[in-house]
């Protein structure tokens, strides 16, 4: 069995390295390796967003979040995974009207309110993506231990290695072509899972129906859309995707497609969650729902369940590989293709390094995800013409004072105000989040108002 197991890893990245490569393009151009400008339909572009957006990360928190907060907090979950690709199909095209040349979120914040704003973009944009990167191979190292007896180093080596092999020669383009397969091959490997555990659940009654009191539900599930969603809009490699998109019309069917797949996808695997503890099985400690489930399942479940994992990861971490060093290449006029795949390259190193410590990132994703919050509105009012740099630069300071103000008025210190906006514990709270939104909006809209001229 380990020998089959190791010959089925190796042939799934094999084969994303294969069509990672057949998939690159004859123009030898930066703007071609980090936009892949007008060039991709609705379909391409919806499977895209599945894949790119989805990973390992569904496989342990939706099923937690589930079997101890209940239906509404999965949907809040579901809800913030998709959201992000609905606010694309708004503003994206609008976004790609103004800046039709464009590359990043933050050359936008740059057009529209100045440098000092696109370096606060690009610096909490790295800095987000960087954690997921992170997130997602320490994840696989974990699963891979958990699953087969590998040693987890090996598939995170393996899954850097191969997704660099091809997104550092064919760029946007060939994390295109394998998120379309990987999305195929995630879907079709989830549906053979879900259809094998849920009818081996066992028929007892529900013991304990996992349900929150509702406002402890409802707090985690507009954390859960407040901090995905902020989050995922600073996501480079979606925004790589905006340019890709053929014409408008496609892109905003492509964003529908792929944020009603996610919200499918993300239900169906926090719904694991819900069903294992009303059935009362042990969730493990720390819990981990969905393979507790695989625990009674049959034996031959654990490869695809592997496979389903490696497919998650994979296609999450070529995209962030490349949006990372689009990112970085674009900050700087004049910079070479091969200077791109080597940033790609050397980016890596870093995050490799820290996911072989198996260390939990989730207090840093935190701290990144509220940093999002606090510049997420002043970004997006830019489509407003109002709207002046003065104006979108107070609102993003003012997002931060707020992400304090919540904890500093409660406890009456500022230092306890800032402990409790860094999450202690690697507890996601509503306050630091909903502070962070209110006050970026209230300053950034206030000043736009008060400067704009009048009728």
């Amino acid at each position: 069995m380990l020998y089959a197991t190791v010959a089925a890893l190796g042939a799934a990245l094999l084969l994303f390295v294969w069509i990672g490569l057949r998939a690159r393009s004859a123009d030898a151009s930066l703007d071609e390796y980090v936009t892949a400008r007008n060039s991709q339909g609705p379909v391409t572009l919806g499977l895209s967003f599945l894949a790119s957006g989805l990973g390992a990360w569904i496989l342990f928190a939706p099923p937690e979040v589930g079997a101890f907060v209940g239906p509404v907090a999965v949907a809040g979950y579901a809800l913030g995974a998709a959201l992000p690709f609905l606010v694309l199909a708004w503003c994206g095209p609008a976004i790609r009207r103004c800046l039709p040349h464009g590359r990043s979120i933050a050359e936008y914040a740059q057009h529209r309110f100045g440098t000092g704003l696109r370096l606060w973009v690009s610096a909490i944009s790295v800095l987000y993506m960087l954690c997921f990167l992170t997130a997602e191979l320490t994840a696989i190292g974990a699963i891979t231990g958990m699953l087969s007896g590998l040693p987890g180093a090996w598939m995170v080596v393996g899954v850097a290695a191969t997704t660099l092999a091809y997104t550092a020669w064919g760029g946007l383009r060939a994390s295109l072509a394998t998120d379309r397969w990987q999305a195929w091959l995630l879907l079709a490997l989830l549906g053979l899972v879900l259809a094998v555990l849920l009818p081996g659940l066992p028929d007892a009654p529900p013991v304990t129906a996992p349900s929150a009191p509702p406002e402890v539900a409802l707090s985690v599930a507009l954390t859960l859309v407040i901090a995905v969603t902020a989050a995922n809009l600073f996501h480079q490699g979606y925004w790589q995707r905006v340019w890709a998109a053929r014409d408008d019309r496609a892109l905003a069917q492509g964003a529908w497609l792929g944020g009603a797949s996610t919200v499918l996808v993300v239900a169906a695997i926090g719904a694991l969650g819900v069903l294992a503890a009303s059935r009362g099985l042990d969730l493990g400690q720390p819990p981990i729902p969905f393979f507790a489930l695989l625990k009674g399942a049959p034996a031959w479940l654990t490869l695809p369940a592997l496979l389903l994992a490696v497919a998650l990861v994979a296609s999450s971490v070529d995209t962030l590989q490349n949006g990372i060093a689009s990112l970085v290449v674009t900050a700087r006029p004049g910079v070479a293709l091969s200077s791109a795949r080597w940033a790609t390259v050397a980016l890596m190193v870093p995050v490799v390094l820290v996911a072989l410590q198996g260390l939990s990132v989730l207090r840093l994703f935190l701290i990144a995800d509220l940093l999002c919050a606090t510049a997420v509105v002043p970004v997006l009012m830019g489509l407003w013409r109002h709207t002046t740099p003065t104006a979108a630069v107070a609102g993003a300071l003012a997002g931060v004072v707020g992400a304090v103000l919540p904890g500093w008025v409660s406890t009456g210190s500022l230092a306890q105000g800032l402990l409790a906006a860094s999450f202690p514990g690697s507890i996601p709270t509503l306050a630091p989040f909903a502070g962070a939104l209110v006050a970026s909006s209230l300053v950034c809209g206030a000043l736009s108002v008060l400067r704009k001229p009048a009728a």
